[in-house]
């Protein structure tokens, strides 16, 4: 029988050894202990994973990952244009990280019902718009259709507007924008979105570009600015700045967190707040653990002297309370799990916890299930936990001595 088998059988006597109870419920409660503190590790990291997956999607949606537009410091809706068919996009859609492509332009404008006056942003969009990243935000009605001969006068409100100004899909409306000479613009609400964000929801409204060029008094070239869309999210930051060194001095790229730099520092905060619980909780499964450990080398003093008496090494003696420690924590890291993704499912299929929109932006908790990082967090728990319990192990097994342990009672 070689050593490894032995001490993993020795592991398993003193696991069920029924003579010595004492030990018994304290190892329940350290197998409990651990697996709520594994529960509520993973339950946080997908609630996080997930919050910020869907606000990023939104934001997204509504604009982009990356946007290039001309480099001036007019920081309102009415930009100045810039060409349409830039000499380096070609270039740009070579890259295999970049997805899409497409165009924009703003302007502002006040929308005008028979009771009620609202101020709107109009977002121009053609042929290019990418709608997958958009189409879950849209609750009632349709997308506006693009058409090719002629500008179509769909209009998509946001649902506060629609709220405001008591509209639903089919309702005419007028639009006016206040230039020289004053412009108006007579539209249909196709459909009705709702991100979430107020950032989107106050006041943009989607509509044919072709309004928005003549509204601005462009041609068909001009646009207001341009959108990317990448393949990979992670790699928004080098794929930006490599967007950047294309465009020339006279324009700029942006990336989405640095548009909208605030709602981005938010959202990587809670990445933060999850580190903080992490570690608290493994303070407190060490300490549960190293306590549930003396507890069990306590009692088992006598054995320790019996094992010491048929020549058992001290590295042998470790070996085996070291399993059987990595038992205790193994089945509360199982349980645990289990938990966990019972719950992260029922929430991810019938979204059974609710929020108040109009404060977290989303209507239900949301929940995203990543394995690499749970597999991750389980490995470094019983990692770090074995590595903090040899210390304690090594000391008792030198301080037990065969005369004391023979003396204990």
């Amino acid at each position: 029988m070689s050593k490894y088998k032995l001490f993993f059988l020795l592991a398993n006597k003193i696991s069920h050894d029924k003579e010595h109870s004492l030990s018994r419920p304290i190892v329940n409660i350290s197998t409990i202990g651990v697996a709520l503190g594994i529960t509520t590790i993973l339950i946080a990291m997908a609630i996080t994973n997930g919050y910020q997956t869907i606000i990023r999607d939104k934001v997204v949606g509504m604009s982009s990952h990356i946007r290039i537009s001309n480099y001036d410091n007019n920081y309102s809706f009415d930009v100045t244009p810039l060409e349409r068919d830039l000499f380096f996009l070609p270039d740009l859609l070579q890259n295999p990280d970049i997805e899409h492509i497409q165009f924009f332009a703003t302007k502002a404008g006040i929308i005008k019902t028979d009771n009620q006056v609202e101020g709107v942003i109009l977002k121009g969009i053609d042929s290019t718009f990418h709608w997958p990243h958009f189409q879950q935000n849209i609750i009632e009605g349709e997308k506006i259709k693009i058409e090719s001969e002629k500008a179509g006068n769909d209009i998509l409100i946001s649902s506060r507007l629609s709220k405001k100004l008591h509209l639903t899909s089919g309702d005419k409306i007028r639009a006016y924008f206040v230039q020289n000479p004053l412009m108006q613009r007579s539209f249909t609400v196709s459909g009705i979105f709702e991100t979430g964000l107020p950032e989107f929801d106050e006041s943009f409204a989607l509509v044919d570009l072709r309004h928005v060029q003549k509204l601005n008094q462009w041609d068909s070239s001009m646009v207001g600015g341009i959108e990317i869309l990448i393949k990979n999210y992670n790699k928004i930051d080098e794929i930006g700045i490599f967007v950047n060194d294309y465009v020339g001095y006279h324009l700029k790229a942006e990336t989405v967190k640095e548009i909208y730099s605030q709602l981005f520092e938010w959202i990587e905060l809670l990445d933060t707040n999850v580190f903080v619980l992490m570690v608290i909780i493994i303070l407190v499964c060490l300490i549960t653990l190293i306590s549930t450990f003396f507890i069990i080398v306590l009692e088992q003093t006598p054995t320790i002297g019996i094992l010491k008496t048929l020549g058992l090494k001290n590295n042998g003696i470790i070996s085996v309370f070291l399993i059987h420690a990595s038992k205790i924590l193994i089945k509360g890291l199982l349980i645990g799990n289990g938990i966990s993704l019972i719950l992260i499912l029922l929430q991810y299929h019938f979204r059974l916890i609710k929020l108040d929109v109009t404060i977290y932006y989303i209507p239900y908790i949301p929940v995203e299930l990543n394995i690499t990082p749970i597999l991750a967090v389980n490995f470094a728990i019983l990692l770090i936990c074995i590595m903090v319990l040899i210390l304690p192990s090594y000391y008792i097994a030198r301080k037990i001595t065969l005369i004391k342990a023979i003396r204990f009672d």
